[in-house]
């Protein structure tokens, strides 16, 4: 009866310890299964750079973030403020896709590095404009008035463009896009041209009469190019803001979902709200 007794004992012990055991198994399966969750949706999560200028590019951008983030993708937006790197760190990987140039500067930088780069969408233009600190009207420009322009082959052509439309002089019927000042044939106030880099334009208002400056460096100038400019482009200007991918890439599935978000009804209503004119949806 004794070794009964102790028997049934050693069965009661045993079957509760197997018991603990089985509790503790199931304790831990949650935690297996949300960890397991938790690598399903790092993985369904795609992470894709752009670089882009400050402004409006960055800010524009920062409005499609969370559209992306809902499908999966993680915008990275990196910030540069020259038109050389964004090209270049596009070309070498670096980034996905850039947001930073018009169409007749991407062809021109493609030609002069032999690179294999891609427009794939319009998305706003930004008019150039005539700006002065010395001056609130062309007409008070004096002989031999100081100008300072872009110093890359399209944005100089671009500015001299403007300045010919502007009745400041007049360019060759031929020279195009790509105009420079030896294709100036009539300069009647006889302006002293300079061509520099254009972050540096808006700088030089304080020496120079007129700085002939893109809209982007003209806003972080603290400039309204629709209020201080003294002359404009109009809206039918051929230059607009791409979002540019290697060639190649125009078919990934993050990419096709960044061009749409960037082509948005979002986008076009934030430019219009935020810029004023200043910018120009293009699409």
């Amino acid at each position: 009866m004794k070794k009964l007794f102790l028997t049934l004992i050693s069965v009661t012990a045993i079957a509760t310890l197997l018991s603990a055991c089985g509790q503790k198994n199931n304790e831990k399966a949650p935690a297996q299964s949300s960890s397991a969750a938790a690598s399903t949706e790092s993985k369904s999560t795609v992470s894709i750079k752009v670089a882009a200028s400050p402004v409006p590019h960055a800010e524009i951008l920062s409005v499609i973030k969370p559209l992306l983030e809902k499908q999966g993708v993680d915008l990275e937006i990196v910030r540069m403020t020259d038109y050389v790197r964004p090209n270049l760190a596009l070309a070498e990987k670096d980034v996905d896709a850039n947001f930073t140039q018009h169409k007749p500067y991407l062809d021109d930088f493609i030609q002069k590095h032999n690179l294999k780069l891609t427009s794939i969408a319009n998305i706003h233009v930004e008019p150039m404009g005539i700006y002065s600190s010395k001056v609130k009207s062309l007409n008070e420009v004096t002989d031999g008035a100081s100008v300072t322009i872009p110093n890359d082959a399209t944005n100089g052509g671009r500015a001299l463009l403007l300045l010919e439309k502007a009745g400041l002089l007049k360019l060759k019927p031929e020279a195009g896009i790509t105009a420079t000042v030896n294709d100036i044939v009539e300069n009647p106030k006889h302006l002293k041209i300079t061509a520099m880099e254009a972050p540096q334009l808006p700088r030089t208002l304080n020496d120079v009469t007129l700085a002939v400056i893109n809209t982007n460096f003209a806003l972080e100038a603290k400039l309204v190019p629709t209020k201080d400019a003294l002359f404009i482009e109009q809206k039918d200007s051929p230059y607009a803001n791409i979002l540019v991918v290697r060639s190649g890439d125009e078919n990934r599935p993050e990419i096709e979902k960044l061009k749409a978000a960037m082509t948005s009804p979002e986008v076009k209503k934030f430019i219009e709200e935020k810029y004023q004119g200043a910018i120009i949806p293009a699409f």
